[in-house]
């Protein structure tokens, strides 16, 4: 019996440290029937040399590069990558992630048994940069069986507006489904094409959850999360508002007002620009982060005070030029150095 192929689509920019791991994740699945589709989005470093040496080693990797359109058109460069892709099923590696080798066949597996799944998903570590500490596993026991499904379909819809519980490197999805959506989805101002994708489909089929560690994405402070942390937050709060009303007959057959979305957000903003403020620090841009602690300290009246007294601290950091990771040490916090 011939396995359905998986198109791994794997944008990369400046990768040059990580690519390499990538790739070999790629190649050690247990699963083999695959392509990788490796699109180098300009790089200025030898992401793109290595990348090209390692496919001329293996049939199955096909690598591109193109002028730099940048994070704010990935969307582009991801749909780009689908354009070229051959395979049943869509599989999501960016070039600083990493899988594990049973991933793959976890997956098209259980995708095999149901065509009413869009996608799976699964649990992933975050990770030191360079591999070597496990910080954390992504925790699913905070959703219900039949959100993580969706199951009914629709179910997870309104949950993914407020939490993304897929792990972009985790996700293989439907081609076909994909492509009824008109493929990776990018909007409102937002840097990336994962939650706004997953959201889109969540009204088309089921999800297949594998409960389990499936791969590793790397946790540093200059990622794209941690740079525009704030105008992620932001982002999300226009695209749900869109999708709510492009979507409004779903919501009111649920009794899901767009009250709920104002509220949620509001206090979540003011989270993210102190967070945004704190990963500013650790870049040493305080004006930037007094920026930032500003907005969280002042912006929606008394709501989530905790984070507001959290940005005061930051706010007096950043005026003296003070190491707020070596308090985080003293207080038995995480340090994102």
């Amino acid at each position: 019996m011939n396995q359905p192929l998986v198109s791994i689509i794997t944008p990369t920019y400046n990768h040059e440290q990580y690519i390499s791991d990538c790739i070999r994740s790629a190649q050690e699945q247990t699963f083999t029937d695959w392509e990788m589709i490796i699109v180098d989005d300009g790089s200025t470093d030898t992401t793109y040399a290595v990348a090209k040496k390692l496919a001329e080693q293996d049939e199955r990797i096909k690598v591109s590069t193109q002028k730099n359109v940048g994070i704010f058109r990935l969307s582009e460069t991801y749909n780009f990558a689908l354009a070229q892709s051959r395979g049943k099923y869509i599989a999501v590696l960016e070039g600083d992630d990493v899988w594990l080798p049973n991933k793959l066949e976890l997956q098209v597996v259980g995708l095999e048994g149901d065509d009413d799944l869009v996608l799976s998903y699964g649990m992933a570590y975050s990770s030191s940069s360079d591999l070597s500490e496990d910080y954390s596993l992504s925790d699913l026991s905070h959703f219900s069986t039949s959100t993580l499904a969706n199951t009914p379909i629709g179910v997870a819809t309104e949950v993914l507006i407020f939490k993304n519980f897929l792990v972009a490197l985790t996700v293989v999805i439907r081609k076909e489904a994909l492509i009824t959506i008109g493929g990776f989805k990018q909007s409102h101002g937002l840097p990336l094409v994962d939650v706004t994708t997953w959201i889109e489909l969540s009204l088309l089929g089921k999800f297949l959850v594998i409960s389990q560690p499936l791969g590793k994405w790397r946790f540093y402070p200059n990622q794209i999360t941690k740079t525009y942390t704030a105008e992620i937050s932001q982002g999300f709060y226009d695209f749900a508002l869109d999708f709510y009303q492009r979507n409004s007959d779903f919501f009111e057959s649920r009794h899901f007002s767009s009250e709920k979305i104002h509220t949620h957000f509001k206090i979540q903003l003011i989270e993210a620009h102190s967070r945004s403020g704190r990963y500013k620090l650790i870049r040493k841009d305080f004006k930037g982060a007094r920026k930032n602690y500003r907005k969280s300290i002042f912006c929606f009246g008394f709501q989530n005070t905790i984070w507001k007294l959290r940005s005061v601290i930051g706010f007096v950091f950043s005026l003296f030029h003070l190491d707020v990771e070596g308090l985080s040490k003293i207080l038995g916090k995480r340090s994102y150095k």
